[in-house]
């Protein structure tokens, strides 16, 4: 046998170890983020509880391997060549699109990504065996379009249901408890427990071992002829339960029940994904077995439509790899951190913008919210808004939202998958767990008016990713698939080093995000309870450092035309002001702590903050114009200009040099003195203008050069006066304070 089959079958089998990776960072959000956002449990103890659901779910997975063989496509019209290079294009295609996702923190689902993978890679590879005159010349002889729109049918339904239902629920279910649901739980708690114990066992028996060894068809028919007596049974032990370890042992059940609904899903993920990751390698494994004991690598493949036992160690293996993925892949805590923020209660700062769809829906959404407030009673107003009181500050915890949504998100996304699966409906485990979230945030009302709009933007950006997921995973399989059937051992080459360099890339360029990320966050510390003023000294006094050396540094980026320093510099001066313009939107939570103070304190922390911000602005459009002129071209500054600028530098750098040590040592003696030193260097930009001027009109310098010198002087002036109104309030802050 040819030794490039051997080349591609090793190939398989290391890009299932990475799919198994990057699969399990996509799909880690959907079982871990309920119990995660509620911080139902220490972290280790939910991470550990979701291995060990992967790991048995995993071994337990040997039903589901035919979906990679012949759910897409019909393998008996395919040769043993053929069929390998449609195999390597799924899994190069796979890799190279569920690392794009991780890194861009967005949930997609990986069921869709290989159903349409499979589907683009077999159109091509049908194209060149009728092209040759090998086989039938009708396409619908080698492609099963019928699974195709099934999952398109699938993903529609499975988005609006699950959202409705979620919605729905979540609201009987606040209606009933409240936020302040304490006392409330005492008399319901053990019922609700019960019924939630109920659906999450009844999903791990009927979705999380369907198709298993242990699920045997005989024991699948009597349980299904059984199941009300069953599930009467399974509510009544599960509400007892519930009750004595309420009752009797005071444990908080509601924990308890989240990280049941955790391990459920988890062994659910584990059970029915695991094909999207290891079956098309373990497809082309025993494809090449065949080939091999045969001798011929031109024999039909038909025997891929047996059915399939998968080999237990390769499964155990495989949950193993995902298990540790699970504890060690800092991507998965970035799909995840996209939901619970989507999700969480408490404003602040949104990941997503906003757009002219999501303006339009809050709009919308507020005109009927008044048109049914007219219509109401009063009396029923006022009783439906206390039960949706929501906490104060002093009664929140840290967590993005409470037990009782947590478990409102595993029971309705069980619920809805188990049925989805006894009608044969094909509906996505990322789909339903993602869109149950959402709907019940919403009828939470975490959605408020300084949220809904950003909110929905982000939604609508994660639903329309899975639509393109079809489109993108059909169109770049075949793009791969057409290269490797058109150059044959060559291509295989040429794409396995493309995929490699991606990968590379992507992981290089995430690692320098994540090290600039967790950088930022080693400096950053909450303005929460008594660090408050300790933390805004911190804060300021670092970003007064960084104000003057990103300035310093672009001023001799432009003098030397070094378009690559001021690009960093535009990026460092954009994320400075980003920070800055963050600790606007977290003004209204820091104002909470300091309400024991008088307002005064209150009102100089609001003017420390806004005019951060506004030196940090200044800064960045002094940065992005440099940038500009020399990424564009244009003529630099001249001798004389440079001149006045390195002047008007080192003037920047003491003012800014006697800040920092005012910031370092507590002692604002020399405010006078700053105020002395800005007048000082307003008086030089106003002689440095006037220069430019003359230069302006005897013709001797740029109308580029000449523009950029007027902003870099006047936004100088707006920087500077800013910092030194900003170390003045930040003085009679922290007196206020102490006082």
């Amino acid at each position: 046998m040819d030794p490039i089959f051997t080349i591609i079958v090793i190939v398989l089998l290391a890009l299932a170890v990475s799919d198994l990776i990057v699969g399990v960072s996509n799909d880690a959000a959907n079982f871990l983020n309920s119990a995660i956002g509620s911080k139902s449990a220490p972290r280790w103890v939910i991470m550990a509880v979701a291995s060990v659901g992967i790991v048995i779910g995993s071994v337990f997975s040997s039903g589901m391997m035919e979906v990679a063989r012949n759910g897409v496509f019909h393998p008996g019209m395919f040769s043993f060549q053929d069929i390998m290079m449609l195999f390597l294009a799924v899994m190069l295609t796979d890799v190279i699109l569920l690392d794009l996702f991780n890194t861009l923190g967005l949930p997609t689902s990986t069921t869709v990504s290989l159903v349409f993978e499979l589907l683009g890679a077999a159109v091509i590879v049908a194209l060149f065996v009728i092209a040759r005159g090998e086989g039938s010349t009708d396409l619908s002889q080698y492609i099963n379009s019928g699974k195709a729109l099934a999952i398109i049918s699938g993903i529609l339904l499975s988005v609006v249901i699950a959202f409705v239902c979620g919605a729905i629920i979540m609201y009987i279910t606040r209606l009933i408890f409240s936020f302040h649901y304490q006392q409330s739980f005492r008399i319901f708690g053990p019922f609700w427990c019960g019924f939630a114990f109920t659906a999450i066992t009844y999903f791990a028996l009927f979705k999380g071992l369907k198709g298993s060894s242990i699920m045997t068809p005989e024991l699948a028919e009597l349980l299904q002829g059984n199941m009300t007596m069953l599930l009467g049974a399974m509510f009544l032990g599960w509400t007892l339960i519930s009750a004595v370890l309420m009752y009797l042992f005071r444990v908080n059940v509601l924990k308890i029940t989240v990280l049941a609904g955790t391990f459920s899903l988890a062994l659910a993920f584990a059970g029915n994904d695991l094909v999207n990751f290891i079956g098309v390698s373990v497809a082309g494994l025993d494809s090449y077995k065949l080939a091999k004991a045969s001798g011929d690598v031109q024999m039909m493949m038909g025997d891929l439509a047996k059915p399939v036992v998968a080999n237990t160690w390769i499964l155990l293996t495989a949950g193993l790899v995902m298990a540790v993925t699970l504890w060690t892949s800092k991507k998965a805590r970035n799909v995840s951190a996209t939901e619970i923020n989507l999700a969480r209660r408490d404003e602040g700062v949104e990941r997503f913008g906003s757009t002219s769809v999501s303006r339009g829906i809050v709009r919308f959404a507020l005109n009927v919210n008044r048109s049914i407030s007219r219509n109401l009673p009063g009396s029923l107003q006022r009783s439906i808004n206390k039960r949706f009181r929501p906490l104060t500050a002093r009664e929140r915890t840290d967590a993005s939202f409470d037990l009782i949504r947590a478990t409102v998100n595993l029971t309705v996304a069980s619920l809805l998958i188990a049925l989805g699966t006894s009608l044969k409906l094909p509906l996505s485990t990322t789909y339903v767990t993602f869109m149950v979230g959402m709907g019940s945030s919403l009828a939470d009302r975490a959605w408020g008016r300084e949220s809904a709009v950003y909110r929905i933007t982000g939604v609508l950006t994660v639903i329309s990713g899975w639509f393109l997921t079809a489109l993108i995973a059909f169109g770049v399989a075949a793009l791969v698939a057409t290269v490797l059937m058109w150059l044959e051992e060559p291509g295989v080459y040429i794409m396995l080093t493309v995929v490699v360099l991606i990968l590379f890339q992507s992981a290089r360029s995430y690692r320098r995000k994540s090290q600039k990320e967790e950088s930022r966050d080693a400096e950053r510390v909450t303005l929460a309870g008594d660090n408050i003023v300790e933390a805004l000294v911190g804060e300021i006094r670092t970003t007064m450092k960084n104000i003057v050396r990103i300035y310093n540094q672009t001023l001799d980026g432009v003098f030397k035309e070094d378009r690559k320093l001021l690009k960093q510099m535009v990026d460092e001066a954009d994320e400075l002001h980003q920070e800055a313009h963050r600790r606007k939107h977290e003004l209204f939570s820091a104002l909470q702590w300091l309400k024991n103070n008088n307002i005064e304190t209150g009102h100089y922390y609001v003017q420390v903050i806004d005019y951060l911000n506004e030196a940090t602005k200044a800064l960045y459009h002094i940065c992005k114009p440099c940038y500009k002129l020399i990424d564009n071209n244009h003529e630099g500054f001249n001798e004389a200009q440079v001149n006045d600028l390195k002047q008007i530098n080192n003037d920047v750098s003491e003012i800014y040099d006697r800040i920092i040590q005012m910031l370092e040592t507590s002692d604002f003696s020399d405010l006078d003195y700053v105020m002395e030193l800005r007048d000082k260097l307003f008086n030089r930009i106003s002689d440095a203008v006037l220069e430019q001027v003359r230069r302006t009109k005897k013709g001797n310098t740029s109308s580029k050069a000449g523009a950029l010198f007027f902003e870099i002087a006047s936004e100088t002036k707006t920087m500077v006066l800013q910092s030194r109104n900003l170390i003045k309030s930040q003085k009679l802050f922290v007196s206020n304070v102490e006082e």
